[in-house]
């Protein structure tokens, strides 16, 4: 079966397949589990991730695994918009984590998962790994809901319209449970998601728009239940996305105005 999904594959759908692999939760990786994860045959793999490593996209450890190179984070830092997002949002994030002590975190959407572009950890907070560019599928995670609230119907059918990985005996993986649960964040403006990526954890999360009012962020914070209730969290998580949009809409005036 792998042999027939490689032949498929453009030469750069395979190299991208490659890098794909890789993930917060798959962070090194044998030549085996990359030629499973990406679709592909081993020997097609081994001369890939050989040409990949030379590049310096990927790096070969002494234990035989691979790892994500340093040219990669090289390119990812030309992403100058998403940076530029992050340095904005960056003093009122600290401002809720500072006031709460809890997990903050800023998420932008890339494919069917939400990235974090900015972790505020807290001692004894949320036991979720949300560190600075780690990855969770939107559907279970309260930023990533925000943002899949505010994309086209077009998106929203691709991102349900599939399987969805269930991460707690909570986890909600029907498609219609989570259509309501999208119009209801259209409607309050915030979303709250309990016990969905570990059990005894609630999520809050608002959206963050640009000087167009276009969703193109999200800010949240994941705390254990029994520490706060959604009553408390939904003011300062709204109103530090609010800031960070204001924010965003001051530095495109200034921009704009040289």
């Amino acid at each position: 079966m792998t042999s027939a999904v490689s032949e498929k594959m453009t030469a750069a759908g395979r190299v991208l397949a490659i890098l794909d692999a890789f993930s917060d939760r798959n962070d090194s990786l044998t030549l085996s589990e990359i030629s499973r994860l990406a679709g592909l045959t081993l020997p097609t793999a081994h001369r890939l991730v050989g040409e990949l490593t030379d590049w310096g996209a990927l790096e070969r450890q002494a234990s035989g695994q691979y790892t994500v190179g340093l040219k990669i984070l090289e390119l990812g830092s030309l992403a100058q918009h998403r940076l530029a997002l992050k340095s904005a949002a960056y003093p009122y994030l600290h401002g809720l984590h500072h006031a709460t002590r809890a997990n903050v975190h800023l998420s932008v959407s890339v494919g069917h998962d939400v990235l974090y572009l900015e972790s505020l950890k807290a001692p004894g907070g949320a036991d979720v790994d949300s560190r600075f560019g780690g990855r969770w599928p939107r559907h279970a995670t309260a930023t990533g809901r925000v943002l899949m609230a505010a994309a086209d119907p077009y998106e929203q059918d691709l991102a349900l319209d599939r399987p969805l990985e269930s991460y707690s005996p909570f986890t909600v993986t029907d498609q219609h449970e989570l259509r309501q649960l999208l119009a209801e964040i259209r409607q309050r403006g915030v979303a709250v998601a309990y016990d969905q990526i570990a059990t005894g954890v609630m999520a809050v999360a608002a959206p963050i728009v640009d000087a167009h009012g276009k969703v193109v962020a999200a800010a949240g914070i994941t705390v254990q239940k029994d520490r706060f209730t959604s009553h408390q969290l939904i003011p300062p998580v709204t109103t530090t996305a609010r800031n960070i949009s204001r924010e965003l809409a001051r530095l495109a005036y200034c921009a704009a105005c040289g």
